[in-house]
């Protein structure tokens, strides 16, 4: 069985065995046992690849406390930089956020830096859920930097993110309205009141508050109507980005330009009681979030809280888990005035979170298992801001991009396929191009590779030292198991693991000796533990287990 064949095999078992023996379907407070199992589920499913030295902290703390951690509020990270020498348009070092572009050059220094940036946030991110969040949101308002173009905006737009990653989940769906990337990437800034545009009045509706429910009727989506699509769009016209006429570059933030907004009233459908929107100019798009929020208050509590769900838990929602995790998530989100925190507490301490069935239910993300890499094995980066932006630039465009999950390039408006779409869901990340993509950038962490002219490769004789038992060879397998595999494996895959790690001898007494004879001489015996080790861990990084988490 091909490495291919085997990933598909587990992911349909795992999928088989949810259809037969459904999750715990309560967002009652998990009360079961708290030990390695359950703390590295909750930081694989929270954090982009949790170390071994943050998992055993976690069984320490407890699940209260870990949880806690997670959600804690966070100071905004520095802006980014530049970091390339030679730019004409800023020293090393400077920020660009805030920067004027008056020729359109500078656009590729800011991109480049973007990039690498925030691939070193989620590679330092702490024990916080906060990254994970951002690009939820991320997700779910996708902007594709392919359409805004300038980066400027994109950084305002994550920046607004992750700033609200726990927050208001209203009012970012207030701010998310006027900002200046999805103003230019759904055509706000060109909805006047002599040509409507209603691109984003549908898909604030259909994609980032109500969902799109069963056609009731021509034009009626249970949840809204075209009615309603038509007189939203009405209703946000005005909004402009504001640039310099003179080179058609963007200079600035949001503005609204009356003379273009539509101050005639604007009636809803029967789905909002045939409500009538009244002119209040710069102010009435809130008044249009706070008619949706007013009017829908359960079923966008019950559509986000579903997305929630899916995220962190697992992608069946079945009519039990509808009623029995979704619906109390919904009431707790309401009761909270739609703060998010509240309910992302809930949901990690609930028993259908730590159900067994949820466990290694997931195929890791391109990002969860790119970052995972780097975090788990620490690869060690430098610390320069040339070197590090490099190295964390060219994952984002060499190995992300083919693994076909580029942060700021989400394939549609809806985000990611494998969060939306019936019935692949998460199985959307393995096909023939991707899992070659996997396996070129595991193997070459594991045997060394310059990655943005800084050679990377993990030092499998520091990982070996941080594991609590290294003269054990059985306790070595255990404890990289622990580590890299969501899901326990089988005593025949120990044994085949086993069999690398020992050089097919026998005795465990073969890597005893060696371990302590490294420890006595390390220029004799480096080469040999190396070699086994390092073996021995690129076949478990290629086993279909580590796909999962």
């Amino acid at each position: 069985m091909n490495r291919r064949t085997a990933l598909r095999t587990l992911v349909n078992r795992k999928t088989k065995t949810q259809e037969s023996a459904p999750l715990e379907q309560s967002l009652n407070t998990y009360t079961g046992a708290w030990d390695m199992a359950q703390a590295a589920h909750l930081l694989r499913r929270t954090m982009f690849g949790p170390t071994y030295a943050q998992m055993k902290d976690a069984v320490t703390n407890g699940m209260d406390a870990t949880v806690t951690q997670l959600l804690a509020d966070l100071p905004m990270p520095p802006h980014p930089v530049y970091y390339e020498s030679g730019n004409p348009y800023g020293a090393v070092g400077d920020t660009w956020y805030n920067a004027l572009d008056t020729n359109g050059q500078n656009n590729p220094y800011w991109r480049r830096s973007l990039y690498g940036w925030t691939i070193e946030q989620l590679t330092y991110e702490g024990v916080s859920i906060r990254e994970k969040m951002t690009l939820f949101w991320q997700n779910h308002f996708a902007i594709s930097t392919a359409v805004v173009g300038d980066q400027r905006l994109m950084y305002q737009y994550i920046s607004l993110l992750r700033e609200n990653a726990l927050g208001d989940f209203k009012q970012l769906v207030k701010d998310i309205t006027i900002n200046p990337a999805m103003l230019y990437f759904l055509n706000g800034r060109s909805n006047t009141k002599n040509a409507p545009n209603e691109n984003y009045a549908r898909e604030l509706m259909e994609l980032y508050t109500l969902g799109k429910g069963d056609l009731a009727g021509e034009g009626d989506y249970t949840t809204f109507t075209e009615i309603d699509v038509a007189a939203i769009a009405r209703a946000l016209t005005g909004w402009k980005v504001a640039f310099d006429d003179s080179t058609g570059v963007i200079t600035g933030g949001p503005y609204f330009n009356e003379s273009k907004h539509d101050t005639d009233p604007k009636v809803l459908s029967h789905r909002f009681n045939n409500i009538t929107i009244l002119d209040s100019g710069e102010q009435e798009y809130i008044d249009v979030v706070d008619i949706l929020f007013t009017y829908k208050e359960q079923i966008i509590a019950e559509f986000i809280c579903r997305k929630l769900f899916r995220w962190f838990v697992n992608y069946t929602v079945d009519t039990t888990i509808e009623q029995n995790v979704i619906v109390p998530m919904a009431n707790i989100l309401i009761a909270n005035n739609f703060q998010i925190k509240p309910v992302l507490e809930a949901l990690l301490k609930s028993e259908c979170f730590y159900d067994a069935c949820s466990v290694g239910s997931m195929v890791k993300s391109p990002l969860d298992f790119t970052v995972s890499i780097f975090k788990q094995f620490g690869i060690v980066i430098p610390t320069d801001i040339y070197s590090k932006y490099s190295v964390f630039k060219s994952t984002y465009n060499v190995y992300l991009e083919v693994q076909q999950m580029p942060y700021y390039n989400p394939p549609t408006v809806a985000g990611w396929k494998a969060y939306y779409q019936e019935p692949q869901y998460y199985r959307f990340w393995i096909n023939s191009v991707t899992l070659r993509a996997r396996a070129l950038f595991s193997g070459r962490m594991v045997n060394g590779r310059a990655v943005g002219g800084v050679f990377l490769k993990i030092d499998v004789l520091t990982f070996l030292e941080t594991l609590d038992n290294p003269a054990d060879p059985n306790s070595v397998i255990d404890e990289c198991a622990t580590i890299l595999f969501a899901q326990d494996i089988s005593q025949t895959q120990k044994d085949l693991l086993k069999a690398i790690l020992l050089s097919n001898q026998s005795e465990d007494a073969y890597w005893i000796d060696l371990y302590y004879n490294y420890q006595s001489n390390p220029t004799a015996y480096e080469t040999a533990i190396d070699s086994r080790f390092r073996t021995m861990l690129e076949g478990m990084i290629s086993m279909a287990e580590f796909q999962l988490m």
